[in-house]
């Protein structure tokens, strides 16, 4: 037993050592959900002023991207060409924001004035939740009922059904054609979670089209195979430089063996691949998923699921694509550090998934849950984990190319404030436009590091292919500067120096 606590000790002390070198790149996300009802009863500008506070507390916090749910239950909270409104938004579906307001678009421009991606979140399968009790004449389980399943409470839009596939597509396709988001992003909701008495009504489609599938469990499978590889090719046909991302749940497939190994962790609950038919490592490893964020939400020392087990275990199954932890605020902050009964688990989490090589991030559920500070938990990323402003994670299967420097750097002195000013670096395609740039600052005699995030001085707000300006602050005499370019997928250009 002593030595258990001894080897536990000394594991957590290696990772803490290691979490102490802030990375210069890492996914610092957080979900705006709408299913919480956090918009019910209130007027589109108390909703704009909510959201507005949220996302200065996440940016002082250092998220660098908003996962924003648009698309809940079949509706939307964007000017959609193929949907109704969401309750979740007005409380009535169908009906718009009687302002004229479009959510999606105003979140888009929020998120870039602050320097953050904006992904727009989606569900693909479900039509209806239990709290819904009316549809709007025109949402698509109204036009069509033979496309959707009724299971429990909710109604599915049947994933064997063709139409469905292209008719999720034709949602995402309107997204990227109307709004500048960053990606699309897809949750863990894809076969509905198990339900006791309750059975998954499509044995007839499996007998009529089994596409020689021996069982209707791999067919089921394939069924959102299908889909997901569907959504990954028309993203990046239509918007090539927007990233597909997928939040399943937590644990992929339990280990019959009680050991991690590759038929699945050492855990004991729901499964992606049995029971919910997400066959999430066949998507990483034939490449239809651009980055995973498993929602880990379970704490250290957890029986079924332990987080520990589940990180490592991912981090082994990756399969070459960025890896995001999916984490739960307030159930982080509810639990206790072993190691120390006067901590929670926040500071040990993310201690573990620094330590490992290939976790390049976290999101955080839910973003209001950071931004209020519950349990401490935005103060503790404020002073220790996110003290360093971070760039994205590169996706270089993406794009590679850095963006050429920015040119004309120069000093501009007005009202007795000094800026330091530059131009936007000559481009002709969309990936090699200058979308952000980084400023760097060394004292005289320092050696130049643009590795290190401690000297960074500013990351500019999000503008494509426009020039950028900073304002100095204190004494900058003596100082030098170093300019990069970063174009829309993060890749970073060779410095541009200057002292003054």
């Amino acid at each position: 037993m002593l030595r258990r606590i001894f080897i536990l000790a000394a594991l957590m002390m290696s990772l803490h050592v290691m979490a102490q070198q802030a990375p210069k790149r890492e996914f610092r996300g957080a979900w705006i959900q709408c299913i919480n009802g956090q918009y019910i009863g209130k007027s589109m500008a108390e909703i704009r002023d909510m959201l507005s506070t949220q996302l200065d507390q996440l940016y002082v916090a250092g998220i660098n991207a908003i996962f924003f749910q648009v698309r809940a239950e079949g509706d939307a909270l964007y000017q959609s060409h193929l949907e109704p409104w969401s309750r979740y938004l007005t409380g009535v579906q169908g009906q718009g924001p009687d302002d004229g307001w479009d959510p999606l678009e105003w979140m888009v421009d929020e998120c870039h004035q602050r320097g953050m991606e904006c992904h727009a979140w989606i569900n693909p399968y479900r039509a209806k939740t239990k709290g819904t009790v009316q549809l709007d004449s025109k949402h698509a389980a109204v036009q069509h009922p033979e496309r959707v399943f009724q299971y429990g409470d909710l109604l599915i839009f049947n994933p064997a059904i063709e139409r469905n596939r292209m008719y999720t597509c034709m949602v995402v396709e309107d997204i990227l054609k109307h709004y500048d988001v960053d990606g699309i992003h897809i949750d863990d909701y894809f076969y509905p979670y198990p339900a006791d008495g309750e059975e998954i009504p499509d044995e007839a489609y499996f007998q009529r089209s089994p596409r020689g599938f021996k069982n209707i469990e791999d067919w089921r499978r394939d069924n959102v195979n299908m889909l997901v590889r569907n959504l990954h090719d028309i993203i990046h046909d239509i918007k090539p430089l927007a990233k597909f991302g997928v939040s399943p749940f937590g644990i992929y497939h339990n280990s019959e063996t009680g050991k991690s190994n590759r038929g699945g962790s050492a855990t004991s609950g729901l499964q992606n691949y049995d029971q919910l038919y997400a066959d999430v490592i066949l998507w990483q490893r034939e490449g239809w998923v651009d980055y995973t964020i498993p929602q880990i939400y379970w704490n250290v020392g957890n029986k079924a699921a332990d987080y520990a087990v589940l990180c490592r275990w991912w981090n082994n199954y990756c399969n070459d694509r960025p890896l995001f932890i999916g984490q739960d605020v307030d159930r982080t902050v509810a639990g206790v550090d072993p190691a120390d009964s006067t901590r929670n688990q926040q500071m040990l989490k993310l201690d573990i998934q620094r330590g490992l090589s290939n976790v390049q991030g976290s999101c955080m559920w839910y973003a209001a849950a950071v931004a209020n500070d519950n349990g401490g938990y935005r103060t503790v990323l404020e002073e220790k984990y996110h003290r360093y402003p971070a760039l994205q994670p590169l996706m270089k299967f993406i794009d590679a190319k850095p963006p050429k420097p920015a040119r004309h750097l120069r000093f501009v002195t007005k009202n007795s404030r000094v800026y330091l000013v530059w131009d936007a670096p000559k481009a002709k395609k969309l990936e090699d436009m200058a979308c952000q740039y980084v400023v760097y600052r060394f004292a005289h005699g320092e050696r130049i590091d643009i590795e290190n995030p401690e000297n960074i001085v500013d990351i500019t707000p999000r503008a494509m292919n426009e020039g950028g300006s900073v304002e100095l602050e204190g004494d900058c005499s003596g100082y030098t500067y170093v300019v990069t370019t970063l174009d829309r997928l993060g890749n970073e250009s060779k410095g541009v120096m200057m002292r003054l």
